[in-house]
């Protein structure tokens, strides 16, 4: 059985950027989603870490991830995390990637996902980073959002695909 990767929708954030990115109608036939983009906002901080949504809902989240940035490695936690983005201070014309990966996400049990993201500085601050989360929620996942964590937005040409697998 091979498996099969399918565009599902693609978000280029136009000129004035953007508070939020955001997948909706997604359809339930796929067995996984996959999330990749590449983002940055207009913070003025080194890294903005990204909130995730799924169906509207930003509650019953959890997290683990581990972060590295070329100096230091660490542990923690953190509800609705969804990867960094670069920002304002970052150097010019950089953006972060990031890669979100959801099994079952149709299914009937909690849904866990993780990610896999790195920001771009060609200074000494940048990031590497390994997230699992779980939403506490049995619903079939049909939205994704992404918000930077302080309200700044996404500048023009952040983009992001929403990918479907399917065992086919």
């Amino acid at each position: 059985m091979a498996n099969t990767m399918t565009l599902i929708q693609s978000v280029t954030v136009p000129s004035g950027g953007s508070a939020s990115i955001d997948f909706t109608s997604i359809p339930s036939t796929y067995t996984d989603l996959v999330l990749e983009f590449s983002a940055r906002t207009a913070q003025s901080e080194v890294a903005t870490w990204l909130k995730i949504a799924f169906n509207g809902s930003a509650s019953s989240f959890s997290s683990r991830y581990l972060v590295g940035n070329g100096a230091a490695a660490s542990s923690s936690t953190l509800a609705q995390y969804g990867g960094d983005a670069v920002s304002a201070t970052s150097t010019a014309s950089t953006f972060s990637n990031v890669q979100i990966y959801i099994p079952n996400y149709a299914g009937s049990t909690n849904k866990s996902y993780s990610v896999d993201s790195v920001t771009e500085n060609n200074a000494t601050s940048a990031y590497a980073l390994m997230i699992a989360g779980l939403w506490s929620n049995t619903a079939a996942i049909n939205q994704i959002t992404l918000t930077p964590n302080t309200g700044a937005n996404f500048v023009q040409f952040s983009t992001a695909y929403l990918y479907g697998i399917k065992n086919s």
